[in-house]
Order: C-alpha cells, then structure tokens, then sequence
C-alpha cells in the first residue's frame, strides 16, 4: 500500500497525531528541567552541594539551605506511608478477594470519588477537625512516652504528625485503586490451583494472590510516595512551616513544597528566586525518579503476568 492510499485511510494521519502528542509529552518534561536548571544556576554556583546540607535559611544576608525542607518533606511522606500502606493494601484486598461483588464497587467507587477531592479540602479537615482531635488525644500519650525523642516536646496542632496523618488520608485511594486493580488481574488459575488443594479463602488470598501481585502492590506504594512528596496546599495548613529540623514528630516543621508556595512571591532578590527553583528541581529528580521507579515495578509484574 503507498503513502497516499495510507494516507487517504487515515492511518499515516492518526500516526503522526498521536506520534506528536507523545513527543509533546517528552518536549514538556524536558522544557520543564531545562528551566528549572537555568533559573536555579546562582543558587548552584553560590552554594554547590551545600545547598542540600546546610540548615540555613536566611532571606535577609542571602543565605540558603535545603535541609530543613528536605527533612521535612522526606519525614511526612514516609509517616503518610506508614499509615496509609498497611490501611490501603488491606482495603484493596477486602474490595478485590473478600467483598461480595455489589458491595465491592460500591465502595470502590466512594474510594475514587476521595481520590478527586482537592486538597485543599484535606487541609481544612485538617485544621478543623484532626488538629482538636490530635489536641485531646496526643497530650495522654506524651504524659507516657515523652522520654521517646518522636515524642518530647509540646503539642501545638500543627506539626509533622498532623501532617503525614493528612498525607495518608489522601493518598489511601491511590493504594486502594491501583492495588485492587493489581489484584483483580491475578489470574484465576492462581487461586483455583490453591483452592483444589484445600486451602481456605484467606490462604488463596495471602499465599497466591498477594505474592503474585506484589509489584503491582509496591508500585501503587511508590507512586502514592511521589505524590506525598509534592502534596503542597494541605501539608502547608498543617506542618506548620518552621524551617527547623527536630526528632520529634510534634514538633512544626516544612517542605520543600509547602515553602516554594509560601515564599515564592516574596523572592524579590535573584539568589532567593534561585534558591527556590533549586528546591523545586530538588523535589522534580526525586520525583521522577520515584515515579519511574513504580512505573517499572508495575510493567515487570505485567511482563510476568504475560509470560505466566
């Protein structure tokens, strides 16, 4: 068939449509690091790796560091992980192996619509109904556990705990979505092998679904940690915005995120706008990184899924 009887068929035209929509794709990704390189050169010139060690962050002598906000950031979304894994991983195994049908999208569907709440809204449950629930419950726990480190110091509401809480409320529907997709797509020969040999719902479940569906299950964790790392509005409201580091989790803290938004409009000098946008590439590598990192996860679990 020539180009032209390809070409009248419109299969040389969807082509190069959808050709130039993944190159569009590739074009703003790159676009976006080159900026966010370009306009980060005097902060990286100044302050090279120190950038990354240093605890400073002084706007008035022109002094900056990332570290404050990198603890910060890295501490909330590893406590949003700690709880939202273990929550979301056995919802998505209730909805996907255990729930009667009905039942299962139903509930499916409410986890999908809290997935598609801004999170803005997150914020404001955060500050009017987590941090009074925080302020009656965590006082009781310190009086017992305040010669821990993670637990000294004085409650205030807003603080690392109230916002890797928040965190893990929002990215629950993440975990459960993708994870009971994963699941679901276990093949049935899986569970009816185990069954056939006695085994009970739970041991079908644990010892043949889960473990075949694992990657798909670590990669929903890892794309729910890129997007703890670059949540900004409701961890803003929350954390604090202190840009000190401290042991405990009581304690305010900030992001990388959350101070981009706070200050980047009173950046008048070019080292701090600099500053600012070095953070921002900070957080865009690690970022993708993680988000390539879950997306591999997931395509070698289809490969296996394939081959199997």
């Amino acid at each position: 068939m020539s180009f032209a009887e390809r070409l009248r068929k419109g299969d040389e035209i969807a082509y190069l449509v959808t050709l130039v929509a993944a190159l569009t794709i590739i074009l703003i990704t790159a676009l976006l690091a080159e900026h966010l390189w370009t306009n980060s050169l005097l902060s990286r010139q100044k302050f090279g790796f120190h950038f990354l060690t240093s605890r400073t962050w002084d706007p008035v002598n022109g002094n900056f560091g990332a570290l404050p906000f990198v603890y910060g950031t890295v501490l909330t979304s590893f406590l949003g992980l700690l709880i939202a894994v273990p929550v979301g991983i056995g919802a998505a195994i209730f909805l996907a192996e255990m729930a009667p049908r009905k039942i299962s999208n139903v509930l499916t569907f409410l986890v999908e619509l809290l997935a598609a709440v801004p999170s803005v809204i997150f914020g404001l449950i955060g500050i009017f109904v987590l941090v009074p629930i925080l302020n009656q419950v965590v006082p009781p726990i310190t009086d017992h556990l305040a010669w821990l480190p993670i637990f000294s110091g004085t409650f205030y509401g807003v603080s690392y705990l109230t916002a890797g809480i928040v965190l893990s409320i929002m990215i629950v529907p993440f975990i459960v979505s993708i994870s009971r997709e994963v699941l679901m797509s276990v093949p049935t020969a899986q569970r009816e092998a185990m069954m056939a040999l006695g085994a009970t719902k739970w041991d079908v479940t644990w010892k043949a679904v889960v473990p075949y569906a694992q990657r798909g299950i670590i990669g929903s964790v890892f794309l729910s940690l890129a997007r703890a790392l670059g949540e900004t509005m409701a961890v803003t409201m929350v954390i604090g915005n202190v840009p000190e580091i401290h042991a405990s989790l009581l304690s305010p803290g900030y992001t990388i995120a959350a101070v981009i938004a706070n200050e980047f409009t009173e950046a008048t000098e070019d080292i701090y706008l600099h500053a600012l946008v070095e953070m921002a590439l900070v957080l865009f590598v690690v970022t993708m990184i993680v988000n390539a990192g879950a997306r591999l996860l997931m395509l070698t679990a289809g490969i296996k899924e394939i081959r199997e």
